[in-house]
């Protein structure tokens, strides 16, 4: 039987059953003890209408009847895309890092990873400390756990990845605190999250709601839908030349992940700016964007200092600028970068996996559960 004290112990041979415990440590019961009923309270129970996503006065432990039945569509389907990165095999991509890759594409490949480990935590921190515990609805609450785990699921892989390729992890970790080009983006995101993660934030002042709202759209409509969306794109073009396909599938998993979180942000943010009547400033979203693409423009001319064959920052800050139309227009804004177009037209179909692979080479299980699922 496993020891709870001690999980890590070998389990016993033999192990008594529930019940044959229960009944051996349960107290005696003496004859005419009175039977114990917990008392009936005449509450009605919750009706939707009177749920909101934020500021709601209904009972938070109650999940059904759903008002947004949408979110626990997106739990649902979070779970088909379940997986972890153990299931892919990585072998050849410790063969491309020591043997194939130029000195730019190892740059490039390790400065990804640098940046990325350290902006899942951050997204898990959002969502976990900052965001979930606003949530006034308990579906919306469902899928954002959901979504804690799987920032978390991100991070052991980026680590996977660093532990298999034979990095060394104190260096690849701490670049985010020591090259500027990388900080600069971290920084950006820490003042999002420090403004709305404080213990006396109160969503009923309007100018505390408006910074939540813009703050929560920053993560799901940049954090995530362009900077993670945009961010694995270099590792996506090492894989079109056949090159550490095992950290690129590793990556398109994430993705589906990512562009999921994303998705259901944006609508959370429609949702809140809809039940509360919130006004944002076009001027101060048209900023939120500038700034973010500068950030990503400063960060792209650091890992392609020298370009990599079929990439360049060029081509990496064009992409962003499209993908920020994308997501404003998602959100019901204007476009930040009018004219943008795709510089990389392959993007899209690089990071989708709707495709079957041999059943030797992987488990066939892990194409089957999220294959059909429109994840843009």
């Amino acid at each position: 039987m496993l020891d709870w004290n001690d999980p890590f112990a070998a389990p016993a041979d033999k192990f008594e059953s529930y019940e044959a415990i229960t009944v051996a440590t349960a107290p005696p019961v003496e004859a005419n003890a009175p039977k114990m009923s917990l008392p009936l309270a005449n509450v009605a129970p919750v009706n939707p209408d009177d749920k909101r996503v934020v500021n709601g006065m209904t009972d938070i432990n109650q999940l059904a009847p759903f008002k947004y039945p949408w979110a626990w569509q997106y739990f649902l389907n979070a779970n088909k895309n379940h997986w972890t990165p153990l299931d892919i095999n990585m072998a050849q991509d410790v063969h491309d890092y020591r043997h194939k890759l130029t000195l730019e594409e190892r740059h490039v490949y390790e400065n990804v990873l640098s940046y990325l480990t350290t902006s899942d935590i951050l997204a898990m921190r959002n969502i976990g400390l900052a965001v979930m515990e606003k949530m006034s609805a308990p579906e919306l609450q469902i899928y954002q756990a959901r979504q804690v785990y799987e920032e978390a699921l991100h991070t052991w892989t980026y680590q996977h990845c660093i532990e298999t390729i034979g990095l060394d992890q104190s260096e690849i970790y701490n670049r985010y605190r020591v090259v500027p080009e990388i900080n600069q983006k971290i920084q950006l995101a820490n003042r999002r999250l420090n403004s709305i993660m404080r213990s006396d934030i109160d969503l009923h002042d309007r100018d505390e709601l408006e910074n939540f709202v813009m703050a929560y759209a920053f993560f799901a409509a940049i954090f995530e839908g362009c900077w993670f969306y945009n961010g694995f794109s270099p590792i996506f073009a090492l894989q079109r030349r056949g090159l550490m396909k095992g950290t690129a599938e590793q990556l398109q998993y994430i993705m589906r992940d990512e562009v999921m979180h994303a998705s259901f942000g944006i609508r959370v943010v429609k949702q809140i700016i809809k039940e509360e009547n919130v006004v944002l400033d076009p001027a101060k979203i048209q900023a939120m964007f500038e700034e973010a693409e500068e950030a990503e423009r400063i960060y792209a001319s650091y890992i392609l200092r020298d370009p990599i064959l079929g990439y360049s920052k060029e081509d990496h800050v064009a992409q962003f600028r499209f993908i920020a139309n994308r997501r404003a227009k998602q959100l019901g804004f204007a476009e930040p970068f009018p004219g943008a177009e795709a510089a990389l037209p392959w993007l899209d179909e690089q990071s989708n996996m709707k495709k079957e692979k041999n059943f030797f080479e992987t488990k066939v299980t892990e194409y089957q559960t999220g294959g059909a699922l429109n994840w843009d």
